[in-house]
């Protein structure tokens, strides 16, 4: 689409350029990226006398989001002395580009409820909880769903032993793999190699998370479980436009810095106003094979007190063992593998929790 369109009739005495490098000062609410970065400024035209007209694509359902960032964009603009006056007008336009509702409907309709797990940083073992979590749901009887949106490092083939599978197309859309009794669709999936580098920029991750929600054909589930990359970043701004999540996890592990990023990772939801399921501890403890003493080894608790400090739920502590690790590297996930094994149990005390927390 064309950003820039001059519709005075004589010289204009402000550039277009000079516009859109304002609206690079504005931030999306919750994230340090611009709205000009995100793609939301779709035109900037200047008509007779200097009036300014900018036509947004803000994909959130949050009212408030919009009016800040309206708000924002008068502003600026405004400012500049050579404006006369400013018209912004918010459209959105779907994969087609045509112009939709003012409401976009919600992606994933049939899925009772879809969890996001989260990290502030990389290194917590995030995707082992996502993917033992989801198996945890799925032997409690309710019917599950993977999504690995972790675009940049998508680990969830390996851990379920799937690297080398390929999903099927039927009726134009790809057909989830199905391992363990849960569906599971990933980017890893698709690309030609699994030591293949995905470099792209924003715009396209966040493409490429909607095409792989709306271009599979998701069955009914009742959770659909999406491993989120670390962070606070395109992928989690776009998670939470799309769909109507019921919650997010975030996972931290015991020492100060994670649980730094993870207080972070509680208040970017809470800035786009997705609820806070509660936090688990990962790697909380370590118990020696041999002596069975148990070792502290990144520290412990931390996370329950940011729990009480924040207000959010503590979900559980789940242990730092080579079960767990050897289980993911072989692609036959602890919750499979070791059943009745106090590593499981712990997962599956977290997936209770879940059930309960989300019940209505």
């Amino acid at each position: 689409m064309e950003i820039f369109k001059n519709k005075n009739k004589t010289k204009p005495t402000i550039s277009q350029e000079k516009i859109l490098e304002k609206l690079q000062n504005i931030k999306y609410p919750g994230y340090s990226r611009d709205i000009v970065s995100f793609g939301m400024v779709k035109q900037v035209e200047i008509l007779d006398n200097n009036s300014v007209k900018v036509i947004l694509d803000i994909r959130t359902q949050d009212s408030k989001i919009k009016e800040t960032i309206v708000k924002e964009v008068k502003h600026v603009i405004s400012a500049i002395p050579e404006v006369n006056n400013v018209n912004v007008e918010v459209q959105q336009t779907g994969a087609t580009g045509e112009k939709a509702q003012t409401i976009r409907p919600k992606l994933l309709s049939q899925i009772k409820h879809k969890i996001a797990i989260a990290s502030g940083k990389g290194g917590v073992g995030k995707t082992t909880v996502a993917v033992n979590l989801a198996l945890a749901l799925a032997k409690k009887g309710t019917k599950v769903g993977l999504f690995d949106a972790d675009i940049y490092g998508p680990n969830v083939p390996i851990m379920l032993g799937l690297s080398a599978a390929r999903p099927g197309i039927q009726n134009n859309k790809m057909i989830p793999l199905e391992k363990h009794g849960i569906q599971v669709m990933s980017i890893g999936f698709l690309l030609p190699e699994k030591e293949t580098a995905v470099i792209w920029r924003g715009p396209l991750v966040s493409k490429a998370i909607e095409q792989l929600m709306t271009e599979v054909a998701w069955a009914e589930l009742d959770y659909f479980i999406i491993d989120l990359p670390p962070g606070t970043g395109d992928a989690q701004l776009s998670i939470s436009q799309l769909l109507e999540l019921s919650g997010a996890i975030i996972v931290a592990t015991p020492q100060d810095v994670a649980l730094a990023d993870a207080v972070k990772g509680v208040s970017m939801f809470q800035k786009v106003h997705v609820p806070i399921i509660g936090i688990i501890e990962n790697m909380s403890y370590f118990i020696c094979p041999h002596c069975h003493q148990r070792t502290e080894i990144f520290s412990h608790g931390g996370a329950k007190g940011i729990c009480r400090q924040l207000g959010v739920p503590f979900l559980g502590e789940i242990p730092l063992d080579p079960e767990i690790r050897i289980g993911s590297d072989q692609g036959t996930p602890v919750v499979i593998e070791k059943p009745d094994s106090p590593q499981t149990k712990a997962f599956m005390e977290v997936a209770e929790q879940i059930m309960q927390k989300t019940k209505h």
